[in-house]
Protein backbone atom coordinates (compact mmCIF):
# COMPACT_ATOMS: atom_id res chain seq x y z
CA UNK A 1 0.00 0.00 0.00
CA UNK A 2 1.15 3.88 -0.27
CA UNK A 3 2.46 5.29 2.45
CA UNK A 4 0.05 7.70 3.85
CA UNK A 5 -0.25 9.18 7.25
CA UNK A 6 -3.52 9.70 9.00
CA UNK A 7 -4.14 12.57 10.79
CA UNK A 8 -6.54 12.69 13.26
CA UNK A 9 -8.64 15.04 13.72
CA UNK A 10 -8.80 17.33 16.79
CA UNK A 11 -10.77 16.35 19.84
CA UNK A 12 -11.43 20.22 20.18
CA UNK A 13 -14.10 19.42 17.18
CA UNK A 14 -14.86 15.55 17.61
CA UNK A 15 -15.90 15.94 21.49
CA UNK A 16 -18.47 18.31 20.65
CA UNK A 17 -19.63 15.58 17.67
CA UNK A 18 -19.07 12.71 20.18
CA UNK A 19 -21.06 14.11 22.79
CA UNK A 20 -23.96 14.98 20.26
CA UNK A 21 -24.32 11.60 19.31
CA UNK A 22 -24.12 10.24 23.05
CA UNK A 23 -26.82 12.70 23.68
CA UNK A 24 -28.60 10.74 20.95
CA UNK A 25 -28.28 7.68 21.83
CA UNK A 26 -28.61 7.95 25.62
CA UNK A 27 -31.29 10.52 25.76
CA UNK A 28 -32.85 10.44 29.34
CA UNK A 29 -30.55 7.75 30.78
CA UNK A 30 -29.40 4.17 29.54
CA UNK A 31 -32.72 2.51 31.42
CA UNK A 32 -31.01 -0.71 31.22
CA UNK A 33 -27.53 -0.16 32.85
CA UNK A 34 -28.74 2.68 35.08
CA UNK A 35 -31.13 0.36 36.65
CA UNK A 36 -28.29 -2.58 37.06
CA UNK A 37 -25.92 -0.44 38.36
CA UNK A 38 -25.59 2.69 39.88
CA UNK A 39 -22.96 5.25 38.25
CA UNK A 40 -18.92 4.19 38.74
CA UNK A 41 -20.20 1.38 41.39
CA UNK A 42 -18.80 -1.84 39.53
CA UNK A 43 -15.52 -2.36 37.47
CA UNK A 44 -15.40 -4.66 34.79
CA UNK A 45 -13.71 -5.31 31.60
CA UNK A 46 -14.51 -5.65 28.03
CA UNK A 47 -12.76 -6.72 24.45
CA UNK A 48 -13.27 -5.53 21.10
CA UNK A 49 -13.51 -8.66 18.24
CA UNK A 50 -13.31 -8.37 14.68
CA UNK A 51 -15.89 -10.56 13.23
CA UNK A 52 -15.05 -10.33 9.94
CA UNK A 53 -11.35 -9.58 8.00
CA UNK A 54 -10.80 -5.79 7.08
CA UNK A 55 -9.03 -2.66 7.92
CA UNK A 56 -9.27 -1.41 11.33
CA UNK A 57 -10.11 2.75 11.59
CA UNK A 58 -11.43 4.59 14.45
CA UNK A 59 -10.27 3.42 17.56
CA UNK A 60 -8.71 6.49 19.24
CA UNK A 61 -12.29 7.89 18.62
CA UNK A 62 -13.75 5.16 20.21
CA UNK A 63 -11.63 5.00 22.92
CA UNK A 64 -12.56 8.99 23.48
CA UNK A 65 -16.39 7.87 23.54
CA UNK A 66 -15.79 5.80 27.00
CA UNK A 67 -13.61 8.88 28.22
CA UNK A 68 -16.18 11.60 28.00
CA UNK A 69 -19.02 9.49 29.68
CA UNK A 70 -16.00 8.84 32.54
CA UNK A 71 -11.90 10.04 31.82
CA UNK A 72 -11.05 7.02 34.33
CA UNK A 73 -11.60 4.32 31.40
CA UNK A 74 -8.73 3.02 30.21
CA UNK A 75 -8.89 2.14 26.49
CA UNK A 76 -6.04 0.09 25.36
CA UNK A 77 -5.50 -0.72 21.40
CA UNK A 78 -4.03 -4.04 20.14
CA UNK A 79 -3.79 -2.89 16.81
CA UNK A 80 -2.88 0.28 14.75
CA UNK A 81 -5.59 2.19 12.66
CA UNK A 82 -4.78 0.74 9.53
CA UNK A 83 -3.70 -2.61 10.39
CA UNK A 84 -5.11 -5.74 8.23
CA UNK A 85 -6.92 -7.68 11.05
CA UNK A 86 -8.43 -11.22 10.26
CA UNK A 87 -11.83 -12.74 11.77
CA UNK A 88 -11.82 -13.47 15.56
CA UNK A 89 -8.65 -11.11 16.22
CA UNK A 90 -8.80 -9.13 19.37
CA UNK A 91 -8.26 -5.24 19.03
CA UNK A 92 -8.64 -3.51 21.96
CA UNK A 93 -8.79 -4.19 25.79
CA UNK A 94 -11.15 -1.51 27.77
CA UNK A 95 -11.46 -1.34 31.59
CA UNK A 96 -13.87 0.80 33.28
CA UNK A 97 -17.24 0.74 35.56
CA UNK A 98 -19.17 -1.46 33.61
CA UNK A 99 -22.00 1.12 33.52
CA UNK A 100 -19.42 3.25 31.38
CA UNK A 101 -18.89 0.37 29.20
CA UNK A 102 -22.67 -0.51 28.49
CA UNK A 103 -23.75 2.79 27.94
CA UNK A 104 -20.51 3.87 25.35
CA UNK A 105 -20.93 0.69 22.93
CA UNK A 106 -23.20 1.30 20.61
CA UNK A 107 -21.74 4.56 19.59
CA UNK A 108 -18.61 3.57 19.90
CA UNK A 109 -18.89 0.21 17.80
CA UNK A 110 -21.17 1.98 15.24
CA UNK A 111 -18.07 4.43 14.77
CA UNK A 112 -15.44 1.93 14.57
CA UNK A 113 -17.43 0.02 11.97
CA UNK A 114 -18.49 2.58 9.71
CA UNK A 115 -14.74 3.90 9.93
CA UNK A 116 -13.19 0.67 8.97
CA UNK A 117 -15.95 -0.06 6.32
CA UNK A 118 -14.95 2.71 4.60
CA UNK A 119 -10.52 2.09 5.39
CA UNK A 120 -11.20 -1.54 4.02
CA UNK A 121 -13.17 -0.28 0.63
CA UNK A 122 -10.65 2.39 0.01
CA UNK A 123 -7.72 0.19 0.45
CA UNK A 124 -9.04 -2.07 -2.18
CA UNK A 125 -8.80 0.41 -4.45
CA UNK A 126 -5.47 1.51 -3.67
CA UNK A 127 -4.20 -1.87 -3.87
CA UNK A 128 -5.31 -1.36 -7.58
CA UNK A 129 -2.68 0.71 -8.37
CA UNK A 130 -0.11 0.78 -5.32
CA UNK A 131 2.53 0.34 -8.07
CA UNK A 132 1.59 3.14 -10.12
CA UNK A 133 2.76 6.51 -9.15
CA UNK A 134 -1.27 8.35 -9.50
CA UNK A 135 -2.83 8.80 -5.75
CA UNK A 136 -6.42 8.21 -5.14
CA UNK A 137 -8.76 10.71 -3.88
CA UNK A 138 -11.76 11.00 -1.90
CA UNK A 139 -15.30 13.61 -2.60
CA UNK A 140 -17.48 15.63 -0.98
CA UNK A 141 -19.89 12.62 -1.25
CA UNK A 142 -19.90 12.25 2.65
CA UNK A 143 -22.74 11.46 5.63
CA UNK A 144 -23.95 14.85 6.75
CA UNK A 145 -22.10 14.74 9.93
CA UNK A 146 -19.71 12.64 9.55
CA UNK A 147 -17.28 14.10 6.76
CA UNK A 148 -14.47 14.50 8.83
CA UNK A 149 -14.36 11.06 10.48
CA UNK A 150 -15.40 9.59 6.69
CA UNK A 151 -12.55 11.42 5.21
CA UNK A 152 -10.21 10.43 8.19
CA UNK A 153 -11.32 6.97 7.05
CA UNK A 154 -9.89 7.33 3.71
CA UNK A 155 -6.98 8.09 4.48
CA UNK A 156 -6.07 5.06 6.89
CA UNK A 157 -7.26 3.24 3.85
CA UNK A 158 -4.74 4.66 1.81
CA UNK A 159 -6.15 7.52 -0.14
CA UNK A 160 -5.76 11.46 0.42
CA UNK A 161 -8.28 14.14 1.20
CA UNK A 162 -9.87 16.17 -1.67
CA UNK A 163 -11.03 19.35 -0.19
CA UNK A 164 -12.64 19.03 3.11
CA UNK A 165 -15.30 22.09 2.41
CA UNK A 166 -16.10 24.36 -0.37
CA UNK A 167 -13.42 26.76 1.68
CA UNK A 168 -11.30 24.65 0.58
CA UNK A 169 -10.18 25.07 -2.76
CA UNK A 170 -11.82 26.65 -6.04
CA UNK A 171 -13.73 23.49 -8.13
CA UNK A 172 -15.88 24.67 -11.40
CA UNK A 173 -18.04 22.58 -12.26
CA UNK A 174 -20.65 22.07 -15.20
CA UNK A 175 -23.04 24.16 -13.54
CA UNK A 176 -20.50 26.43 -12.38
CA UNK A 177 -19.37 26.63 -15.88
CA UNK A 178 -23.07 26.78 -17.62
CA UNK A 179 -24.26 29.21 -15.67
CA UNK A 180 -20.81 31.70 -15.78
CA UNK A 181 -21.19 31.12 -19.53
CA UNK A 182 -18.22 29.03 -20.14
CA UNK A 183 -14.87 28.32 -18.37
CA UNK A 184 -13.01 31.13 -19.11
CA UNK A 185 -15.64 33.25 -18.17
CA UNK A 186 -15.98 31.53 -14.90
CA UNK A 187 -12.03 31.64 -14.01
CA UNK A 188 -11.80 35.54 -14.84
CA UNK A 189 -14.21 36.44 -12.59
CA UNK A 190 -12.83 33.72 -9.70
CA UNK A 191 -9.20 34.67 -9.66
CA UNK A 192 -9.33 38.10 -8.46
CA UNK A 193 -11.66 36.58 -5.36
CA UNK A 194 -9.34 33.61 -4.57
CA UNK A 195 -7.06 33.96 -1.51
CA UNK A 196 -3.76 32.36 -1.63
CA UNK A 197 -2.25 29.80 -1.67
CA UNK A 198 -5.98 28.32 -2.93
CA UNK A 199 -5.83 26.70 -6.41
CA UNK A 200 -8.43 26.94 -9.16
CA UNK A 201 -9.98 23.63 -10.37
CA UNK A 202 -11.92 23.12 -13.38
CA UNK A 203 -14.35 19.91 -14.35
CA UNK A 204 -14.04 19.73 -18.12
CA UNK A 205 -16.28 16.96 -20.19
CA UNK A 206 -14.21 17.12 -23.61
CA UNK A 207 -10.98 18.04 -24.88
CA UNK A 208 -12.42 21.21 -25.92
CA UNK A 209 -12.86 22.40 -22.70
CA UNK A 210 -9.74 21.29 -21.75
CA UNK A 211 -7.71 23.35 -24.36
CA UNK A 212 -9.98 26.21 -23.00
CA UNK A 213 -8.99 25.50 -19.25
CA UNK A 214 -5.60 25.43 -20.27
CA UNK A 215 -5.49 28.95 -22.36
CA UNK A 216 -7.35 30.41 -19.12
CA UNK A 217 -4.63 29.40 -16.82
CA UNK A 218 -6.19 26.48 -14.55
CA UNK A 219 -4.17 24.73 -12.15
CA UNK A 220 -5.77 21.49 -11.81
CA UNK A 221 -7.63 20.00 -14.61
CA UNK A 222 -10.09 17.04 -14.03
CA UNK A 223 -11.46 15.08 -16.69
CA UNK A 224 -14.91 14.24 -15.83
CA UNK A 225 -16.46 10.60 -17.36
CA UNK A 226 -13.99 10.72 -20.38
CA UNK A 227 -13.04 7.94 -22.15
CA UNK A 228 -9.57 6.03 -21.78
CA UNK A 229 -8.86 7.21 -25.09
CA UNK A 230 -10.11 10.65 -24.51
CA UNK A 231 -8.41 10.70 -21.05
CA UNK A 232 -4.81 9.71 -23.03
CA UNK A 233 -5.22 12.49 -25.71
CA UNK A 234 -6.07 15.04 -22.41
CA UNK A 235 -3.19 14.19 -21.05
CA UNK A 236 -0.93 14.30 -23.59
CA UNK A 237 -2.23 17.64 -24.52
CA UNK A 238 -2.26 19.02 -21.11
CA UNK A 239 1.41 17.66 -20.44
CA UNK A 240 2.95 19.30 -23.39
CA UNK A 241 0.78 22.47 -23.08
CA UNK A 242 2.28 23.16 -18.75
CA UNK A 243 4.28 19.72 -17.04
CA UNK A 244 3.13 21.61 -14.48
CA UNK A 245 -0.66 21.58 -14.29
CA UNK A 246 -2.05 18.39 -11.80
CA UNK A 247 -4.16 15.89 -13.91
CA UNK A 248 -7.50 14.45 -12.03
CA UNK A 249 -9.90 12.02 -13.34
CA UNK A 250 -13.18 11.44 -12.28
CA UNK A 251 -16.91 9.39 -12.85
CA UNK A 252 -17.96 5.93 -12.96
CA UNK A 253 -14.55 4.38 -10.91
CA UNK A 254 -15.00 1.07 -10.60
CA UNK A 255 -12.86 -1.92 -8.73
CA UNK A 256 -12.56 -2.90 -12.24
CA UNK A 257 -11.91 0.14 -14.17
CA UNK A 258 -9.14 2.28 -11.40
CA UNK A 259 -6.26 0.85 -12.61
CA UNK A 260 -6.83 1.93 -16.54
CA UNK A 261 -7.56 4.86 -15.17
CA UNK A 262 -4.49 5.40 -13.70
CA UNK A 263 -2.62 4.09 -16.73
CA UNK A 264 -3.60 6.81 -19.06
CA UNK A 265 -1.02 9.37 -16.76
CA UNK A 266 -3.55 11.14 -14.71
CA UNK A 267 -1.88 12.12 -10.88
CA UNK A 268 -5.07 12.00 -9.13
CA UNK A 269 -8.29 9.70 -9.18
CA UNK A 270 -11.16 10.34 -7.46
CA UNK A 271 -13.92 8.47 -6.29
CA UNK A 272 -16.86 8.43 -4.04
CA UNK A 273 -17.09 4.96 -3.96
CA UNK A 274 -14.66 4.38 -0.88
CA UNK A 275 -17.08 5.95 0.84
CA UNK A 276 -20.20 5.42 -0.74
CA UNK A 277 -20.10 1.63 -1.60
CA UNK A 278 -18.70 0.49 1.72
CA UNK A 279 -20.07 -1.55 4.07
CA UNK A 280 -19.67 -1.06 7.75
CA UNK A 281 -16.71 -3.80 8.75
CA UNK A 282 -18.50 -5.99 11.79
CA UNK A 283 -17.08 -5.62 15.40
CA UNK A 284 -18.83 -6.93 18.50
CA UNK A 285 -17.71 -5.62 22.31
CA UNK A 286 -17.75 -8.72 24.99
CA UNK A 287 -17.97 -8.29 28.66
CA UNK A 288 -15.14 -10.37 30.38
Amino acid sequence: MKTQTAVLPSFLILDQLLQAWLLEDIGRGDRTTQSLFASGSKPGKAQWIVKEAGVIAGLPIAARVFQILDNQTVFTSAVEDGQWCDRGQVIAQIAGSLDTLLTGERVALNLAMRLSGIATMTSRYVEKIVDLPTQLVDTRKTTPGLRILEKYATQVGGAINHRMGLDDGVMIKDNHIAAAGGIGKAIAQIRPCVPYPLTIEVETESLEQVAEALEHGADIIMLDNMTLEMMEAAVKKIRSTNDRIKIEASGNITLETIRAVAETGVDYISSSAPITRSTWLDLSMRIA
